[in-house]
């Protein structure tokens, strides 16, 4: 058995050069086998995430560039466009129509449509969406631009309704969760609507309330916990399932 093919958590979806540091939380997946998407807020984050993951059997940097920093970000869509060819993975990226965020949400748009137009045109990209209030947005512009059809959208933290779960699964993508997420309605509805081949787990560290997991990269015990029983199988079972659906990803 290969180390890749090992047990071990998956966490799809954080923030590993945010955290307090940054090298330990690359050498604690790597050392856990933890199957990590490693996304980035800023085109400019990209080049040392990917120098610290090139000798990684676990962890794969993404190319980010967050709808939160597009207001000041925005020109480093260049960067971006100039990098995306030597990545198969893209995150975090998307929309944000929270009310801090708002004032952007034009550019955001514009970006938005910008990566995914690119990401369709190279294809074979995984793709981590970020949709704060703007579920059917996000998926008008997968839609739009085709990226469904040659890329792989994975929705981090959807909080939608059952019939834009349904439109996005129609639309191929795969959701990634976490722990807190599933704690609310909208994450059962998810967990209800979705079949366990497009679930992944997530973190999203070092963003999430202390009262939930994810406090650490690779932290998806509660969430195992949380999906195995809504699906009525074993933790350990759901957990290999997991691991499976993203090694298929990540390795492709």
């Amino acid at each position: 058995m290969s180390d890749e093919d090992a047990s071990g958590p998956v966490d799809f979806h954080c923030h590993l050069d945010l955290c307090q540091d940054m090298r330990a939380a690359y050498t604690r997946c790597e050392s856990a086998r933890c199957f990590t998407l490693a996304v980035t807020t800023t085109p400019k984050a990209f080049a040392r995430n990917k120098s610290m993951a090139r000798d990684s059997h676990f962890v794969r940097a993404a190319l980010g560039i967050h709808p939160q920093l597009v207001a000041e970000r925005a020109s480093e869509l260049s960067l971006f466009e100039e990098l995306a060819s030597s990545t198969r993975f893209i995150g975090e990226v998307g929309l944000d129509a929270g009310r801090r965020f708002y004032p952007s949400f034009e550019r955001q748009k514009l970006v938005f449509e910008s990566v995914l137009a690119l990401c369709t045109r190279l294809g074979d990209k995984v793709i981590s969406i970020h949709s704060v209030r703007t579920a059917k947005q996000v998926l008008d512009v997968v839609e739009r631009t085709g990226a469904y059809r040659t890329c792989v959208p994975v929705l981090h933290w959807f909080n939608a309704s059952e019939s834009e779960i349904r439109r996005a699964l129609e639309l191929g993508c795969y959701f990634s969760v976490n722990e807190q997420m599933l704690q609310s309605p909208r994450g059962r509805i998810l967990l209800d609507t979705v079949p366990i081949e497009r679930v992944l787990t997530e973190t999203d560290a070092p963003f999430q309330s202390d009262e939930f997991g994810g406090r650490y990269p690779g932290d998806v015990t509660g969430a195992i916990r949380l999906i195995a029983d809504a699906y009525g199988e074993d933790h350990a079972v759901t957990s290999d399932r997991i691991r499976r659906t993203a090694k298929q990803l990540l390795t492709g």
